[in-house]
């Protein structure tokens, strides 16, 4: 056994002889195939007419400050939330009551007051209605003291019908009754509107010029008041006379003898996606 042992060594160390001399021959070999592939791919020229990118030069008074607006970064741009914006109840209702009177049909009685002067017929109406705006409480307590002294000196006390215009509904009621009133102006947003939506139809029975104009607060300052819902012209000085007729004429035309405004009803304005619908239900109708 110890011979066949001894004569088995020299055969395995010759054996890694030669394996390790094979292994030294080959690595040149496979060095030399890798850089015969690298060597076949061909180096691609650059484009001649490329633009080469100039590099912006860095001014250093002006440095960038790029700002973050993540969390715990810089403050928020400001930002147009007016949709996301929980109004008061108050600005809700009055946006409802817009919306509901226009989805709902509205009577020619009540519509009639939609149908208003333009804004150059009201400029020039309110011009000619300030000359004869009713005093003010100072002026009249300055003139009754003035009335009062003249009284205790003995003179002759001199009062004069003041010519102003009139306001009160009651009393405007009264002069278009008695056909005292030669122009009614009536507010179109006078509410509850049951107040006056009968006045355009004694005006035009007793044959009074009447007109309706947009602003409730607009009648009320000149009489010194917040609001008014009506007031009337009954005289005027000599030299308005002529506009008060012309305008009379206009307005006699154009509410008064108007038969359409008696006649068209409002409201029954739908929302745009109803609108839609409505199209494409008639579409389909005039397919079939």
């Amino acid at each position: 056994q110890a011979a066949a042992v001894q004569s088995r060594r020299p055969q395995e160390a010759s054996a890694a002889a030669r394996s390790a001399r094979e292994g030294r021959r080959a690595t040149p070999e496979i060095m030399g195939k890798a850089a015969k592939a690298a060597a076949g791919k061909k180096k691609l020229p650059s484009a001649p007419l490329a633009d080469k990118k100039k590099k912006a030069q860095k001014n250093p008074l002006f440095e960038k400050t790029p700002r973050n607006f993540r969390l715990g970064g810089d403050i928020q741009p400001k930002r147009d939330l007016t949709r996301f914006v929980r109004w008061p109840k108050y600005v809700r209702l009055q946006r409802m009551k817009k919306i509901m009177l226009m989805r709902l049909k509205m009577p020619p009685a009540i519509n009639q007051f939609n149908m208003t002067i333009d804004k150059n017929q009201a400029a020039t109406l309110l011009r000619l209605l300030k000359k004869y705006q009713p005093e003010t409480g100072e002026a009249k307590k300055n003139r009754l003291m003035e009335m009062a002294q003249q009284k205790k000196d003995g003179q002759e006390v001199k009062t004069k019908k003041p010519t102003v215009i009139k306001y009160g509904l009651n009393h405007v009621t009264t002069l278009i009754e008695n056909k005292a009133a030669k122009l009614v102006v009536i507010a179109h947003d006078v509410d509850p509107i049951e107040m006056v939506c009968w006045l355009p139809a004694l005006c035009r029975k007793k044959d009074v010029p009447y007109c309706i104009i947009k602003g409730k607060g607009r009648l009320g300052m000149l009489v010194h008041k917040k609001a008014a819902s009506c007031v009337a012209l009954t005289t005027v000085r000599q030299e308005d006379k002529a506009e008060l007729d012309k305008l009379a004429d206009n307005f006699k035309a154009q509410f008064n003898d108007n038969a359409e405004v008696r006649r068209r009803w409002g409201g029954g304005i739908m929302g745009i996606k109803s609108q839609h619908v409505m199209q494409r239900r008639e579409k389909a109708i005039q397919i079939e």
